[in-house]
């Protein structure tokens, strides 16, 4: 299956340039097993892996597939917990030739009707129960409805009578065949190409609830996993750890994409509590670990002293609006450093911060544009103009790390990448000590009488104060101004904040007058968009609009 977007142009100069091979993701298991063989590769609470034993069960697998008949680029849908097996299926697609999409496991039936249907997945692979849900009932329902959904693999050990026609246990096939010699020329010969093969599908969430789906050769997800691997100074040396699932760039970026490149080892925590996590990074010795801000939050909310967490290097947040005051109480308890980088699903990897780097610059920016994106900053008023340097712009960009669109979708795809290739995340940002700063999202800029004012570069000055634990910054309409700047603030437990302390505050930091917020709303929590933890600003917009009257 071959990718909507790239044009012969693009691929050329992105494999003329390095960044692009015909390397897999499966080439780099094969490695490891080759070169490290007796190094442990995966861990869960049931499994311990070497790299030698996992390639030989991922071959296992994906020989297992070829014989029962799945065609090359036929698609899969993989609905897992963090487990072994869940890992392995993934990578066994890729061996198989076969398009894999992992989802998260909390997705029900109405997501997952559009997935099934949008991609005519022919096998999906999951637990029979999870969490107390019946997935096996939910897919032998979609069954009914889509009838190219003919094979259903359970990572359980043992199929219920109950369950339909062409339903397997994965592990059951695996053991099995592992047994048995494998002709690896058949597999071979199912190989994708990393670059003109679709292999991987992955989700995004839709404006209607419905999440769009987006199709990514080898390529640059390699590309990009092995940018990650550098800014991290990821080694076979250390371990890996799955706190939120590895369906997502939390945990999956750092686990599934990059440990293998660097030959590192993977722990899964299958259940999250904050107990269990802290206990298993001690028990593992792991050296950086992929959460989202939730996570992080309730951990810190255990007792952490009882466990030696001395391992840790680094933490990848990641999912989620993590609060500067999270950030800073997370990194004095764990003693690690806090990652920060700008990418999205739809676009590709833009940027990231090295581990080493400075904390204001971890905390303040989202680093260096990755190796072979290219960027222009334009005019915000009009887009054809660039802006000089130093100037602040919004953010286009374009490399070899942007995926290949909407999966089947040329005309959805053209609205986020024009035909060279550019993309924009609409976000204001500026270049300063080689680092991007975001100052806040176009259709967030306030224009006071004329003079710009961009909310994140003033919430990074509040969020300094020592009172202050989250704050967002809106404008709302003036008739003088145009636009006039309120504060929205969450101070830090046990402290108090006033419109006075915050101005006194941004005067000492040398901040233009005009910039300074006009009101100040003391409030407790903030409201979100959906569950990914971002302030949603509309609603605070409204809000300040209704109680000045406007």
């Amino acid at each position: 299956m071959k990718p909507i977007r790239y044009t012969k142009a693009m691929t050329d100069e992105f494999v003329r340039d390095g960044y692009w091979t015909q390397e897999t993701f499966y080439d780099f298991w094969e490695k490891n097993a080759r070169e490290i063989p007796n190094q442990e590769a995966l861990v869960d609470s049931k499994y311990r892996l070497t790299w030698s034993e996992a390639e030989k069960l991922a071959d296992a697998m994906a020989i297992s597939w070829v014989e029962m008949g799945i065609e090359k680029h036929a698609r899969v849908i993989i609905q897992s917990p963090n487990s072994v097996y869940g890992f392995l299926a993934r990578i066994a697609c890729e061996r198989a030739g076969l398009i894999s999409l992992t989802v998260y496991p909390y997705l029900r039936k109405k997501e997952l009707t559009y997935m099934v249907d949008r991609t005519k997945a022919s096998a999906v692979i999951i637990l029979h129960t999870y969490n107390k849900f019946n997935y096996l009932e939910m897919y032998e329902d979609l069954q009914k409805d889509f009838p190219h959904l003919k094979n259903i693999f359970l990572f359980d050990d043992q199929v219920p009578d109950s369950a339909p026609e062409g339903t397997f246990s994965l592990p059951a096939i695996v053991e099995s065949r592992v047994k048995q010699p494998i002709d690896k020329k058949i597999l071979a010969e199912r190989r994708l190409d990393a670059i003109e093969n679709v292999a991987i599908l992955t989700t995004t969430s839709g404006t209607t609830g419905i999440p769009k789906l987006v199709e990514w050769p080898a390529a640059p997800r390699i590309c990009t996993s092995k940018g990650r691997v550098d800014i991290w100074s990821l080694t076979k040396k250390d371990i890996t750890m799955a706190i939120a699932p590895h369906a997502g760039g939390a945990a999956g970026t750092l686990t599934y994409f990059a440990a293998p490149i660097a030959g590192a080892k993977t722990v899964m925590l299958e259940e999250f509590s904050p107990d269990a996590a802290l206990a298993l990074i001690e028990k593992e010795r792991a050296t950086a670990i992929g959460v989202v801000p939730t996570h992080l939050i309730r951990m810190l909310e255990a007792d952490i002293s009882k466990y030696d967490l001395s391992s840790l290097r680094f933490i990848r947040s990641a999912g989620g609006y993590l609060p500067p005051q999270v950030a800073e109480e997370a990194e004095a308890a764990f003693g690690a450093s806090i990652t920060s980088d700008l990418g999205t699903q739809d676009m590709g990897s833009v940027s990231g911060c090295r581990v080493e780097d400075s904390k204001d610059l971890r905390r303040r920016t989202v680093g260096r544009m990755l190796p072979g994106n290219k960027v222009r900053l334009a005019h915000q008023e009009n887009r054809e103009i660039t802006v000089p340097d130093g100037d602040p712009g919004i953010l286009y960009f374009r490399g070899p790390h942007a995926p290949a669109g909407y999966y089947r979708d040329e005309e959805l795809t053209s609205t986020v990448f024009d035909k060279d290739g550019w993309t924009t995340t609409e976000d204001i940002v500026k270049f300063d000590h080689g680092c991007l700063w975001i100052l806040g999202r176009a259709k967030d800029m306030i224009i006071r009488g004329g003079q710009n004012i961009y909310p994140a570069e003033v919430e990074g000055l509040l969020n300094d104060h020592p009172a202050v634990g989250s704050v967002a910054i809106v404008g709302y309409p003036d008739r003088e101004m145009g636009e006039r700047c309120a504060a929205y603030v969450i101070p830090k437990p046990g402290k108090n904040f006033d419109f006075q302390t915050m101005v006194d505050h941004l005067k000492s930091k040398d901040i233009a007058m005009f910039k300074l917020p006009e009101h100040l709303e003391v409030v407790t929590e903030f409201p979100t968009v959906g569950d990914s933890g971002k302030v949603n600003k509309e609603t605070l917009k409204k809000d300040i609009r209704e109680k000045l009257g406007l």
